[in-house]
C-alpha cells in the first residue's frame, strides 16, 4: 500500500516496478521476509526495504534490474485482473473529462479488476467518494484485494448488483458505466446524477454508441459528445525520431454528456436534437425556437 513515508524510499507493502534490461516490466509487492523470482535469479524484498527508488538492483545471479516507483499507468496495466482493462489513455481522459477531484463524488457501474477505480479513487481522495458496482462477484473479490493492496479501499464503496435496479446514491457529480448494453441504464444514471452532473460511458462497437446516443437524447442531457483516443508513440531516437512501429490505437468509444434539467434542456438543443426529443415523447407542446 502507499505509506506516509517519504515517496522515494521503498516501504513495507509498497508497490514497486522492475524493469529488466529488455525492457519487460513486473509490478511487485515489498513484503517483508518474501523475494521476487526469477529465472535470472532471486531479489529479496527485505534488500529493497528502507533503500530509494530509482535504484538498479542485482539478484544472486549477477542480473541488473532498475527499481522504480509506479505510477497510476502502471498500475492499470499490471495489476493482476480477469477482466479487459481500460487503457490508461482512455482512463487520464475520462478523470479529466469528469472533472474528478478531491472532494467528488462519482458513481463506477463495473468495477472489474479495478483498474480505473483506482485512478477515480487517486483523483477524488481525500475527500470524495468512489461507488463501484459490480454484478459478477469474483470479479469483485480480485478487485477489493487490488484496491486494498494499495490503501485505496478508505476512498472505494464497493458494491455487488445488478445496476438495472438502480443506484443507492443520488445528487453525485459524475457517473460512467461500462457495461454491455450501457443504453438501457441511461435513467439509472440519469436518476443517480444532479443537476449538471457528467455523464460517461465506454463502448467497444459503433452501434452500441448509438444506442447510448439515442437514450441520452431521450433523456435530459446536452453536449453529448463520441471520441476515441488514439496513442501514436514516436522512437526517442535524436538523430532519426521517426514514429514507433506500432501504436495504441482503437481501445473502444468514449461518450460523454452532461445532465440539464427538463424545462431548460429544450432550449438548448439544436434542431435535430429538438426533433428527436419530440419523438420520444420527452417533450409536448413546446413553443418554436428560432435560431440554433
Amino acid at each position: 500500500m502507499f505509506s506516509e513515508a517519504p515517496l522515494s524510499l521503498v516501504q513495507p507493502h509498497d508497490p514497486i516496478l522492475i524493469i529488466s534490461e529488455e525492457g519487460k516490466r513486473y509490478l511487485v509487492f515489498a513484503e517483508p521476509g518474501h523475494a521476487w523470482h526469477t529465472n535470472r535469479g532471486r531479489l529479496p524484498y527485505d534488500a529493497l526495504i528502507g533503500r530509494p527508488y530509482g535504484r538498479i538492483e542485482e539478484t544472486h545471479l549477477g542480473q541488473k534490474f532498475l527499481i522504480l516507483r509506479p505510477t497510476a499507468s502502471d498500475l492499470i496495466q499490471h495489476l493482476k485482473r480477469t477482466t479487459q482493462i481500460i487503457y490508461p489513455k482512455d482512463a487520464a481522459r475520462l478523470v479529466m473529462e469528469l472533472d474528478l477531484m478531491s472532494g467528488k463524488r462519482i458513481i463506477e457501474a463495473g468495477t472489474g479488476s479495478g483498474g480505473l477505480t483506482l485512478a477515480f479513487a487517486r483523483a477524488v481522495m481525500p475527500e470524495g467518494r468512489v461507488y463501484s458496482y459490480e454484478l459478477r462477484p469474483e470479479h469483485q473479490r480480485l478487485a477489493r484485494r487490488n484496491l486494498e493492496r494499495l490503501g485505496l479501499l478508505p476512498y472505494i464503496d464497493l458494491k455487488l448488483r445488478d445496476i438495472a435496479e438502480g443506484f443507492d446514491e443520488t445528487d453525485v457529480d459524475a457517473v460512467f458505466l461500462d457495461a454491455r448494453e450501457a443504453a438501457r441504464f441511461v435513467p439509472q444514471a440519469e436518476a443517480a446524477l444532479t443537476e449538471s452532473g457528467l455523464f460517461a460511458a465506454l463502448q467497444p462497437t459503433v452501434n452500441q454508441v448509438s444506442e447510448v446516443v439515442r437514450a441520452l437524447e431521450a433523456g435530459n442531457f446536452v453536449e453529448i459528445r463520441v471520441e476515441e483516443v488514439l496513442i501514436r508513440p514516436w522512437k526517442p531516437v535524436p538523430e532519426r525520431l521517426r514514429p514507433a512501429d506500432r501504436m495504441i490505437a482503437h481501445t473502444g468509444f468514449l461518450i460523454f454528456a452532461r445532465k440539464l434539467d427538463a424545462s431548460f434542456r429544450y432550449f438548448w438543443l439544436d434542431k435535430r436534437a429538438r426533433r428527436r426529443a419530440m419523438e420520444f415523447g420527452k417533450i409536448k407542446n413546446m413553443p418554436p425556437v428560432t435560431g440554433r
